[in-house]
């Protein structure tokens, strides 16, 4: 990839923000658009170009927001449309661009589109969403919802199902109908004429399902069985986004990340190449889901660092030539990565620093999750009643039904319940930690007197500023935009780090994953420009410490094995 090849959401920088937990304006326990706009100026001193917002339409909020009632409206407790556009003009004026999600799988079972398709058999719009009749007095096929139970609801009135890949009151759209896909397409051109500079696209690959509507096979002891065999990346979904990018993205120019679930790495060109790909760049969930693969449902699954590292690197090869991935470590769906894949305690700074560098530089557009930057971590809740996440609330009653230990499925939760993600933000040590002046909508993570915004500000070693530093190392060196990548130490278990190159710019970043000191088998060279430690020793690797080196290659020499910088 040559610097020739620049485009602004390359070089951007996004954060993303979940707007109910990031900042309460109200005083009502929810944060809203107000809040936002009070906060644009952190976002604009942390350096980020893009903002990204998780959904405010209109909702009855079974799923926080993605179960949307009106794509027209905004949620009342979160503020106006008049807020919406003041935020986004307001964004612009600090060189901050807004994108939203686009949540085209679905709609609420409360949207007047959904309304009118259950009221009969013949209405017009009946066949907008996906119905059938039901098979021997039970559902018409035994899928899975993603978030438990049948993906098949019944209707008392019509006396059929409806298809709903995640919660019951979020009945999936039937994207074979050409009349939703104009509404849907209408839809996103109606908000790209607002201002907004694109959109995250939200379980895009739910789209089509298998139009025989089989049976699938279950695992032992289980009633239902997972609808990605049926309803995850069919055949025929690339001919849906293909008019999506010839209707709406392509004429508008608009940035587009995708939420890709189930897109095989050989396959990764069909969704990003630059020429022919539908979208900017997708999500790929290897790395934050290992511990949830290949086991069962439910069963937390052990990983090794390796693992890890081929989790990333093997899509930063593939999408070397032609492609572009977009790199995070959080989001509202997963829980805090240092408590995940680091240490949230001894060495929480250290290692939060060490993650950030790890993935921050590589080839894509990095993405801050709120709270992130400040290195907020999980919380063990006590009981299912502190919950919020209605996939977690489900999977609690579905285990327990299925008799499993209460205190095994708290463990669980505590490990990937999304509610991780998604406890209010922690701006400072006062109370609530400064999210709100009420009753927070899910309680507030207890460390967060020690873990805050105001006092990371006043820590110039702080985890924030070294986000600030990595953000502008990368928006100041293309080589760490636009340059090859190299992954070196692929085999230990202990070390991981890659080597960026363009032109004669060489740069290393090489990470102590572990809290134990780690030797370097070859000595480092050049210089280190950035680090997380300022007692770096020859040849040793502190507990999770990450250097970031540069060098001047000599001509032809770019491509040596050598990890070396």
């Amino acid at each position: 990839m040559e610097t020739r090849d620049r485009n602004w959401w390359k070089e951007s920088v996004v954060y993303q923000i979940y707007p109910r937990s990031f900042q309460d304006s109200g005083g009502d326990g929810v944060g809203d658009l107000r809040g936002i706009i009070n906060r644009l100026g952190y976002l604009s001193d942390l350096g980020i170009d893009v903002i990204w917002i998780c959904p405010v339409y209109d909702s009855p909020n079974d799923d926080n927001g993605y179960d949307i009632r009106d794509f027209y409206k905004m949620q009342a407790e979160y503020g106006t449309m008049e807020d919406m556009l003041e935020l986004i003009v307001s964004a612009e004026a600090l060189g901050i661009r807004i994108i939203m999600d686009l949540v085209a799988n679905h709609t609420s079972d409360e949207h007047a589109w959904f309304v009118e398709s259950r009221s009969s058999k013949d209405n017009p719009k009946r066949d907008w969403y996906i119905w059938r009749p039901g098979l021997g007095g039970e559902e018409p096929t035994n899928w899975e919802s993603n978030f438990g139970g049948s993906a098949w609801e019944y209707d008392e009135d019509t006396q059929e199902y409806y298809l709903h890949c995640f919660s019951r009151k979020q009945p999936d759209l039937n994207w074979e109908n050409p009349e939703v896909r104009r509404n849907i397409f209408s839809m996103m051109e109606w908000w790209i004429d607002k201002g907004i500079a694109g959109f995250r696209i939200d379980a895009i690959t739910f789209i089509k399902k298998d139009q025989r509507f089989p049976n699938l096979k279950t695992e032992e002891g289980r009633r239902y069985a997972p609808l990605a065999g049926a309803s995850l990346n069919q055949p025929g979904i690339l001919d849906f986004l293909h008019e999506m990018k010839r209707e709406v993205l392509k004429p508008r120019n608009v940035m587009t990340v995708a939420e890709a679930p189930g897109v095989p790495i050989e396959q990764i060109h069909e969704y990003v190449d630059e020429q022919s790909g539908v979208f900017n760049m997708i999500f790929q969930f290897d790395h934050v889901d290992l511990d949830v693969k290949p086991a069962a449902k439910g069963i937390y699954h052990s990983w090794k660092l390796t693992d890890f590292k081929h989790a990333l690197s093997k899509w930063q090869t593939e999408t070397a030539d032609k492609g572009w991935m977009a790199l995070f470590m959080e989001n509202h769906d997963h829980v805090r990565s240092v408590s995940k894949f680091g240490s949230d305690s001894l060495y929480r700074e250290e290692s939060s620093k060490m993650l950030a560098a790890y993935y921050f530089l590589m080839r894509g557009t990095p993405f801050i999750y709120q709270g992130q930057e400040i290195g907020m971590t999980n919380h063990h809740f006590a009981s299912i009643e502190e919950y919020r996440d209605i996939e977690s609330i489900n999977f609690h009653a579905y285990e327990t039904a299925l008799g499993r230990p209460k205190a095994d499925i708290l463990n669980h939760l505590a490990k990937r319940s999304r509610d991780q993600g998604r406890m209010p933000m922690q701006w400072s040590a006062e109370p609530m930690a400064g999210f709100t002046s009420g009753e927070p909508w899910l309680r507030v993570n207890p460390n967060y007197t020690s873990i805050n915004v105001e006092q990371s500000l006043h820590d110039g070693n702080s985890i924030l500023h070294f986000y600030r530093k990595l953000i502008r190392l990368r928006r100041e060196n293309k080589a760490l935009i636009y340059g090859s990548y190299r992954e070196i130490y692929k085999d230990s278990e202990e070390l991981g780090g890659y080597v960026r190159t363009l032109g004669n710019e060489e740069w290393t970043i090489l990470c102590n994953f572990t809290d134990r000191n780690a030797a370097i088998p070859a000595p480092l060279a050049g210089s280190i420009v950035l680090s997380n430690r300022n007692d770096h020793e020859a040849d040793i690797m502190k507990p999770y410490e990450t250097v970031i080196c540069k060098a001047e290659c000599e001509a032809g020499q770019e491509e040596t094995a050598s990890p070396s910088c």
